[in-house]
C-alpha cells in the first residue's frame, strides 16, 4: 500500500487531535487505522478524511465546545502542524506560520473550511 494520511473530520470526542494528520497503517471498509506515536488507533471511516500525500499547510480548526487544554487566550479558531502535530495560536490572519517545535515555515489553510460542515 501507498503511505497515505488521514484526519479527524468530525467534530466527535477522539484520542486524536483535531486538524492533525496521521499516517496510516491500515484501511478497511468500516475503519481507518492510523499511527498514533508509534501505537495504533482504528476509528469509524466515516470520520475521518483521507489522502494520498502529506499535508503540506496549516489547519485551522474551530475551537472545541468543551475545550479544557486549550488557554482562553486562543479565541475561537488555532493552527495545527503539518509536519509535527503542534496546536499554535492565530493572531491576526497569517498567510504563513513558523512552528516554534519543528521549526518549519507553512502556508495556512484558511480556505480549507476544516469542520465548517
Amino acid at each position: 500500500m501507498a503511505p497515505q494520511w488521514a484526519r479527524l473530520d468530525a467534530d466527535v470526542d477522539s484520542q486524536l487531535r483535531r486538524g492533525a494528520w496521521y499516517p496510516v497503517a491500515r484501511v478497511s471498509a468500516t475503519e481507518i487505522v492510523v499511527d498514533v506515536n508509534r501505537h495504533h488507533l482504528a476509528v469509524p471511516r466515516n470520520l475521518m478524511s483521507l489522502h494520498a500525500t502529506p499535508p503540506t499547510a496549516w489547519t485551522v480548526v474551530p475551537r472545541p465546545r468543551a475545550a479544557t487544554r486549550m488557554p482562553a487566550s486562543w479565541g475561537d479558531t488555532y493552527a495545527v502542524c503539518p509536519n509535527c502535530r503542534e496546536r499554535s495560536r492565530l493572531n491576526d490572519h497569517p498567510a504563513h506560520l513558523r512552528c516554534q517545535r519543528c521549526n518549519g515555515y507553512f502556508p495556512v489553510a484558511w480556505n480549507e473550511g476544516y469542520l465548517a460542515h
